[in-house]
């Protein structure tokens, strides 16, 4: 598979390597040294003349890493070091995640307890774990290293990105949402954010233990979903809704038909029966980009019997709603929103966006017709995410469209390790829908809309 590897003049490097080398024992990755750095792009590009790139592709992935980790540690014995088994073995994993990762984030990519990864320029990585933003150690060579690993992203999916077109949105291979911009839209250089998802999806019982709501939320919330009710979850960036989108579909009926339409593709609903589209942006002459809003309208053509839209923000929110008043009941999707009240607010704007034409009390009546509860989340202080309200869309009064908290958390402050302390309590409102809960033969316990928890 690989060439016989060219030593190079090993007497005349030997005494260079060794010093600079030595000065980056005992360094976690990301804080070593330059030279450390230039070995290891060194070892990187030897790799990549002597690779027989058909024969990689005719193999398995791990006899591949294996083959690959080989010919690394070939490379460094070429070398003129003096690299202890440990370090050899680090230098081989870190050319490895240059060859089939993303490099210096791949070790981050491995640790389950991050949600987030935010580059700052080749110089700055930061994480947020557990709700907190933290600065990690992890650091690239230049810029043109940060601009490989983004473009690699973004190539795998299928977009593009460089001075004509310098923001991107894209996935990983596991779900995960990227978003890049370069320069000359970003001043100090390439900045990329990576929200990280977890492959063990949350469940309605993993949301409930983590206190994100409390049991009676979720029992009201399953009957909205099995009942084929609209549901909207409302929050900020970072506040859970994708997870409680995600949590919600597994309510769902598996023999039901599903469509779900998305920026980039994120949900990973469990269903036999899905059918996932994605945005395409558009090309070199800016021709042939495909948005949500004509997504929606041929999901319609689909024989859904659910429409799931990862998130609402622009025109498509006019046949969001026609489509739920016109016999697709069950539909989820997310909105950024601060309140229940400022969700409807944004969906007027949305739907304005789409006809302005329209009258706004004709908008509102929309609105009020085709959504049924609206579930507020958000991430508090402490990074804790909850689901703050629960609110029923009751109708119109006049021309302003009414609304019901039947859930609510209270917060109360803060204790001395700076948690969060609250309860969610019910209203006792019991919702206007019960009578079609009662309909699709869902019966609720007497004492759900009395219950009170502290958290």
């Amino acid at each position: 598979m690989f060439s016989s590897l060219d030593n190079g003049n090993k007497n005349n490097q030997q005494v260079s390597w060794e010093q600079r080398l030595m000065k980056n024992v005992g360094k976690p990755k990301g804080t070593l040294k330059p030279e450390y750095q230039e070995l290891k792009f060194t070892l990187h590009r030897k790799l990549v003349d002597k690779i027989n790139l058909e024969a990689l592709a005719t193999i398995d992935n791990q006899r591949v890493r294996a083959e690959v980790r080989q010919a690394v540690i070939s490379l460094i014995d070429s070398e003129p070091t003096l690299l202890s088994s440990l370090e050899k073995q680090q230098i081989s994993d870190e050319v490895l995640d240059e060859v089939f990762g993303l490099g210096p984030l791949e070790p981050l990519l491995q640790d389950p307890t991050i949600s987030d990864i935010l580059v700052n320029t080749y110089k700055q990585v930061y994480i947020e774990r557990r709700g907190l933003l933290e600065l990690t150690n992890v650091a690239f060579r230049d810029n043109q290293h940060l601009l490989r690993i983004i473009d690699k992203i973004v190539s795998q999916v299928g977009r593009r990105i460089d001075e004509s077109s310098p923001m991107v949105d894209a996935r990983l291979m596991d779900g995960s949402r990227v978003n890049a911009i370069i320069p000359p839209l970003a001043v100090d250089g390439p900045l990329l954010s990576i929200r990280r998802f977890s492959q063990d999806k949350l469940m309605p019982a993993d949301l409930v233990e983590k206190k994100a709501l409390t049991p009676g939320m979720m029992e009201l919330l399953e009957a909205c979903v099995k009942a084929k009710m609209n549901i909207i979850i409302a929050g900020g960036t970072g506040a859970g809704k994708t997870t409680l989108l995600n949590a919600l579909s597994a309510f769902i009926n598996p023999k039901e038909r599903i469509v779900t339409i998305e920026d980039a593709a994120e949900l990973q609903l469990k269903q036999p029966h899905v059918a996932r589209l994605e945005t395409r942006p558009p090309n070199m002459e800016g021709n042939g980009a495909v948005r949500q809003r004509e997504l929606l309208v041929n999901s319609l053509r689909m024989r859904p019997d659910r429409i799931v839209v990862g998130e609402v923000r622009g025109e498509e929110a006019l046949d969001m709603l026609q489509a739920m008043n016109t016999g697709h009941d069950g539909s989820l999707t997310t909105v950024h929103a601060n309140t229940p009240r400022d969700a409807v607010s944004r969906l007027e704007v949305m739907v304005s966006l789409a006809n302005a034409n329209m009258q706004m009390v004709s908008i509102r009546q929309q609105i009020a017709a085709a959504v049924h509860v609206l579930v507020q989340a958000s991430r508090l202080s402490d990074g804790s995410r909850r689901v703050v309200s629960l609110t029923e869309v009751t109708g119109m009064e006049g021309e302003v469209v009414t609304l019901q908290d039947l859930f609510v958390f209270e917060k109360r402050g803060l204790d001395p390790d700076g948690k969060v302390v609250g309860r969610f309590a019910a209203t006792g409102i019991r919702p206007k829908f019960y009578e079609k809960l009662l309909s699709a033969g869902i019966r609720l316990r007497p004492d759900l809309f009395d219950e009170v928890l502290e958290v």
